[in-house]
């Protein structure tokens, strides 16, 4: 509305100029699904370096592929992942008894017995205990901490059993990272010096050994250390991280209530590529069904499915027997062979085959960053970093049989090295015709799609009128006209690369009358130049006439 115009003079209105910025969504966030060391299992989190992805969950371990494809994918440009950790049912934590309370890793795994418990009931505070109305003596000081390179310490001061403020359980809930308590603790009596029984054998192992040292007797130290050992035994035999991984653990029969399983990943608000490597590092590969009902998740998503070659699959056995059992739409999905080959830090530097998915996710990262979604990740500049071998030599006559399926090649050249070469979908196989066939195409479609879905928001209960239907040509426009500028989409005009249309035409009376308002938005794509044919002739020198 104007402003009240009562008396004469001077007056300053702020009109709305009908532009509202429609910002391109990230294209390259990586979900990676699976079995690690450690974590909070069913929720999405984001890590941006390998540096914290082994501190939150532990690194690389031999016993899941996980932990290599997160490390190929940043090595190879990877900016931003999201890790949801799965367990299988048999998984258990960590429990550690200190002065009558028991304690619970909050993250199950063997990795809890890195856990360390220790009370004081030294320097607690009188004011506490009075506002509290409790005895000072039954406040007490929890220290937890990790005993390994680079743990974490946690102190809570004046703690109390009791039903209080400051009772022990709900304040490890509200503030610990490690470990919450197990059952009421109201029967627990912390005193000062208390440790749980790991500690206390590390420290009659320190002091046996400073006593050997003044008077080299051994045998009080043997016997320390041969306690130690028990002790952890002791400890290990309680603790579990469970079997392998199986359709089943991302397939929940809740999984879509409890988003759990393959459904934590709606817990995120976008990710863009999705890498599930197989359960096992050895002689296993990831269940038709299982790929199926991913194909078909990512597709409700707006995200592409990077699939990984089975262990098994050579030119011998012909990959589209592979993939015929996987169901779905393929063209949200683009599958990679062979394998890397390179050594194994945690076996001994042996050399061993890894998946490719996270190293072809940090390459398209990479390549989005620099050239944009529309870019092929593939070609020279597409280069596999850290991978010094492939588990097949691919010839050209290899790529010309995989590469009308729809299977792209990772190749070695000359002085080039390892690199990506292929750029199709699952729907690229010549046979299927697809629209989808090229994976550049589909990506930029898909970032088109979650940019203007989430750009039009806006539009939700406005006026269904011409007014709104100008606002949204001129929005969406802006937003094509800017893909045209930065090369996204072939044509030598605007009119040649795009429309927008929102008008009495495309939306009528009856759909006005249902408070329906459609957009209508076409592109036109570059395509990758797969074939590149280089035509020589020769001409002979002309005759005198």
């Amino acid at each position: 509305m104007g402003a009240q115009l009562s008396y004469p003079g001077v007056y300053v209105e702020e009109i709305p100029s009908g532009v509202r910025t429609i910002s391109g969504v990230p294209t390259s966030v990586t979900a990676f699904l699976g079995r690690t060391r450690r974590g909070v299992p069913n929720t999405p989190t984001t890590v941006f370096g390998f540096e914290e992805f082994t501190r939150l969950f532990g690194g690389l371990w031999s016993e899941s592929p996980l932990g290599y494809a997160v490390q190929d994918f940043f090595t190879n440009g990877g900016g931003r992942a999201e890790i949801v950790r799965l367990v299988s049912e048999g998984t258990t934590p960590a429990r550690l008894e200190v002065g009558g309370l028991t304690l619970a890793a909050v993250e199950p795994g063997r990795w809890g017995i890195v856990l360390r418990a220790e009370t004081s009931t030294q320097d607690t505070d009188q004011q506490v205990a009075d506002e509290l109305g409790v005895d000072r003596a039954t406040l007490f000081h929890l220290t937890i901490r990790e005993a390994a390179p680079s743990g974490r310490t946690e102190t809570f001061h004046n703690l109390s059993t009791a039903a209080n403020a400051r009772n022990v359980t709900s304040v490890l809930e509200a503030g610990s990272a490690l470990v919450r308590v197990v059952g009421d603790p109201s029967t627990a009596h912390p005193g000062d010096g208390d440790r749980d029984a790991l500690g206390a054998a590390e420290e009659t192992v320190r002091t046996a050994r400073t006593q050997y040292q003044k008077d080299g007797n051994r045998a009080p130290l043997d016997a320390a250390e041969l306690a130690l050992r028990q002790a952890v035994d002791k400890a290990l035999a309680a603790i579990s991280d469970g079997d392998p991984l199986t359709a089943a653990d991302y397939l929940p029969a809740d999984g879509e209530t409890a988003h759990t399983g393959l459904h934590a990943l709606d817990r995120l608000d976008l990710f863009n590529l999705l890498c599930i490597p197989p359960h096992r590092r050895e002689g296993h590969d990831l269940e038709p069904g299982l790929l199926s009902a991913a194909l078909a998740y990512c597709k409700t998503r707006r995200a592409v499915l990077l699939v990984d070659p089975r262990e098994d699959w050579t030119f011998a056995t012909a990959p589209d027997r592979w993939l015929e059992p996987i169901d779905g739409p393929r063209e949200n999905a683009a599958a990679y062979f062979p394998r890397l080959r390179r050594p194994d830090p945690e076996q001994g530097g042996r050399i061993a085959d890894f998946v490719p998915c996270g190293a072809v996710a940090g390459v398209l990262a990479r390549v989005d960053g620099a050239r944009g979604v529309w870019k092929a990740g593939a070609g020279l500049e597409a280069g596999l970093v850290g991978v010094p071998e492939l588990s097949v030599r691919v010839s050209d006559g290899g790529n010309g049989l995989l590469n009308p399926l729809g299977v792209n090649c990772l190749r070695s050249f000359p002085v080039v090295g390892r690199v990506v070469w292929g750029a199709r979908t699952l729907a690229g196989a010549d046979v299927l015709a697809s629209e989808w066939k090229y994976l550049p195409v589909r990506r930029l479609a898909l970032f088109v799609e979650e940019s203007l879905f989430r750009g039009t928001q806006w539009v939700v209960f406005e006026p269904n009128g011409e007014a709104l239907w100008a606002e949204v040509r001129l929005n969406v426009g802006a937003f094509m006209q800017q893909l045209f500028r930065q090369g996204a989409l072939q044509g030598r005009s605007p009119r040649e690369a795009y429309f927008v249309k929102c008008d009495g035409e495309t939306t009528t009376q009856a759909d006005r009358d249902r408070g329906v308002v459609n957009i209508r938005v076409g592109f036109a794509p570059l395509k990758p130049a797969e074939f590149v044919v280089v035509q020589v002739q020769q001409l002979s020198e002309q005759l005198p006439a």
